[in-house]
């Protein structure tokens, strides 16, 4: 289906793309380095607009999204394109990698929301704002018929389609990778600057978490940690935030991140911050729910399974604590 690339503008010899700060130069038959925009006829296309390489029903916890409708389904939905190059990619076969693609319309995605118990769509396993004008036409049809729109995000997006998307959102997970500038440009191919405006912007309009993956020898260090866990919680100390355990993918042959490494997060953001997960790891605590002031259990989990225990709306029942929750 040909729809009309948004954010663009005409060059002599090449088209401008403003969905990213790749600002990629796209010269007649090429492609933009997400590959879902392309220069043809003097006009810029949304070439992977509703082509989609992945459907599922998950668990909203899978996102990761623990405070937002826990323990509901979501019908979750992937398109072939991704505006970043991160060697570690866990979802590197349908991010990196062109492959067979199946049509979805934005008309057929509701009836597949409508027939499933759904809270929503979640644009997720590669970069859904690389999916910007379908996300646009889906999402206001989902929001008519009751449904949520969740996107899991790089955060990697220019600040006017990031303002003008926003509206049709209502939570989003966003991969902060890292503080290091210099690994955002030089190994992910991303720009730290823009992501963290993205999260500070999202936090105003929507429900917002954030995942951070440790990856072994890249973002591991105490140090990293310390800076991520401080970045956040001058944002706003109820963000939760999920450290999740790296293992080998894609170009990255480096071992599994080491568990005390994601231990050491865990403990140290607690200091700081009100909410924090651990994931791809086992552990006693690290995916449950307590109230930060009384620290009853709110929500228990277990292989992305949630039970509610202690929340009465989103208030804990013991204490009566408001809790940073979406119910």
């Amino acid at each position: 289906m040909n729809v009309e690339a948004q954010y663009s503008e005409k060059a002599d010899g090449y088209i401008r793309c403003h969905i990213c700060p790749h600002e990629c130069k796209i010269k007649p038959g090429k492609l933009g380095l997400c590959r879902g925009r392309k220069n043809e006829n003097d006009t810029l296309w949304a070439i992977n607009y509703g082509e989609t390489t992945s459907i599922a029903l998950d668990p909203i916890e899978k996102k990761p999204l623990y405070h937002f409708f826990p323990g509901s389904q979501i019908v979750s939905i992937a398109c072939n394109s991704c505006n970043m190059r991160c060697p570690f990619c866990q979802n590197w076969e349908i991010s990196q990698e062109e492959v067979k693609t199946q049509f979805i319309s934005p008309e057929i995605l509701v009836k597949i929301f409508k027939e499933h118990t759904s809270i929503g769509i979640a644009y997720t396993y590669t970069e859904p704002l690389m999916w910007y004008e379908y996300i646009i036409d889906a999402g206001e049809l989902i929001h008519k018929e009751g449904g949520k729109n969740v996107l899991v995000s790089n955060g990697l997006i220019n600040e006017d389609p990031l303002m003008n998307i926003l509206p049709l959102i209502d939570a989003v997970n966003i991969d902060l990778k890292t503080t290091n500038a210099d690994i955002y440009k030089n190994t992910l191919k991303g720009d730290l600057d823009t992501v963290k405006r993205t999260i500070e912007i999202a936090h105003a309009h929507c429900h917002v978490e954030i995942t951070n993956l440790l990856v072994t020898g890249l973002n591991d260090k105490k140090r990293d940690i310390d800076a991520l866990v401080d970045y956040v919680a001058a944002i706003d100390t109820h963000i939760p935030v999920h450290f999740s355990r790296y293992y080998p993918n894609y170009r990255y042959d480096k071992p599994p991140t080491p568990e005390k490494k994601l231990y050491y997060a865990f403990e140290k953001a607690k200091e700081k911050l009100k909410y924090v997960y651990l994931g791809n790891i086992p552990s006693d605590d690290g995916a449950n729910t307590y109230c930060p002031a009384c620290q009853a259990l709110l929500i228990e989990r277990m292989y992305y399974r949630a039970m509610t225990k202690g929340l009465k709306a989103n208030q804990c029942k013991k204490c009566g604590e408001k809790i940073n929750v979406v119910v």
